[in-house]
């Protein structure tokens, strides 16, 4: 587990972080060996293409972020030229400046996607570096697609998609949906029919693309319906994400029926990143007792304009119902700059508000810890 003694660095004068208790409740492995300079640009952006001419990746809210948190940590001065850092960090080597880095965020537990697994650490070595505990989060249509491989007729697949879906139910904390990906998030919020369910699936069975990519609105919503039948959390991505996304698909407010609709089965959902339809998510989580707002990857590419989108999460969403989480992936460089400007927004709202009387001033570390590990332990079952 983290000591909160060893956060405290000399080289970075803001100190360790102001909690040293979050749970990251979404989150993804590092990535393994050494990276190169355009390996590791690669992820400071959603995009697929180069920087603008004359730019890197660096130039951005994310970027500035790691600049100012990172480099103290490798003994640096903040805001080093990102020449020196990376030159730092090769010196170092990857298990090092890992093992420095996640050490400094004041994770204790980490709740880790595993869909996206190739060339990253597994959820228990990314919490071995960090000190922390591992949790799996399982991705529904990695499931679906590794059973579609196996299957040869209709009723294999739907047989062995609900056995494999019960079984990762065993030890996995939760479940994943890239819907908004594959399809969008308007679908019709119904579980499917047998007749439409098995047309679906053989649909699947005979395409032959080789990976035989699940994008099936049918089959999407199967797998929502078969996650919610086990009553674990259900994380739904919503909001931006990489090119291969339609923004307007993914919008939280779409999922408004199927959110009705799933509620008798007692499966919460939680509504991830949601940028710029984080307000949606906000509205959708005071209004539906089942529904979770996640703040992560929004705070960590919004910057030093963090404070201002979480005090929009905030204006309606129940304190109980919002998570940190820093959605980092691939580099432990995003760990810090998750964790440390998300401690620093709900810091500095939460104590400005109680310092012009809105708040009583107890409340503000107890509603800080809360959001920062308090709601993910009572939603996920995680222990203290």
């Amino acid at each position: 587990m983290v000591n909160p003694a060893d956060l405290v660095n000399p080289a970075d004068p803001a100190g360790p972080p102001d909690l040293v208790d979050l749970v990251d409740h979404h989150c993804h492995g590092v990535a393994r060996g050494p990276l190169d300079e355009a390996r590791f640009l690669s992820y400071l952006t959603e995009s697929d293409a180069p920087a603008a001419e004359g730019t890197t990746f660096f130039d951005s809210q994310l970027g500035f972020a790691v600049r100012r948190w990172c480099p103290p940590l490798l003994g640096l001065p903040a805001h080093c030229p990102p020449a020196d850092y990376l030159a730092r960090r090769a010196a170092l080597g990857e298990e090092e400046t890992g093992r420095r880095l996640l050490r400094a965020t004041g994770i204790t537990d980490y709740v880790v996607d595993t869909g996206l697994a190739d060339g990253l650490t597994t959820p228990e070595e990314l919490a071995a570096a960090g000190g922390g505990r591992a949790h799996e989060i399982v991705r529904l249509e990695t499931v679906a697609e590794r059973t579609a491989q196996k299957a040869g007729s209709v009723r294999e697949f739907l047989d062995g998609l609900q056995e494999a879906v019960h079984e990762a139910a065993r030890t996995a904390v939760g479940f994943k949906s890239v819907a908004a990906y594959r399809h969008g998030l308007g679908f019709d919020p119904a579980p499917p029919g047998p007749g439409e369910l098995g047309a679906a699936v053989d649909r699947l069975l005979a395409a032959r693309d080789g990976g035989r990519r699940l994008t099936d609105p049918v089959l999407l919503r199967h797998l929502l319906w078969t996650a919610a039948g086990t009553a674990l959390p259900l994380q739904i991505h919503t909001g931006f994400g990489d090119p291969d996304l339609r923004l307007h698909r993914s919008d939280p407010a779409l999922l408004t029926d199927f959110i009705k609709a799933v509620r008798p089965t007692g499966c919460p959902l939680v509504l991830l990143h949601a940028y710029p339809y984080h307000r949606n998510a906000a509205y959708l989580a005071h209004v539906f007792p089942h529904v979770y707002a996640d703040v992560g990857l929004t705070l960590s590419y919004t910057g030093a304009r963090a404070a201002a989108v979480l005090a929009e999460v905030l204006e309606l969403a129940p304190f109980g119902k919002v998570l940190f989480s820093t959605d980092a992936y691939g580099l432990p460089e995003l760990y810090v700059a998750g964790s440390r400007l998300f401690t620093r927004a709900v810091r500095q709202l939460t104590q400005a508000w109680a310092d012009e009387g809105a708040w009583a001033a107890a409340d503000a570390p107890r509603i800080a810890a809360l959001i920062g590990s308090g709601n993910a332990r009572r939603l996920y079952g995680l222990a203290p």
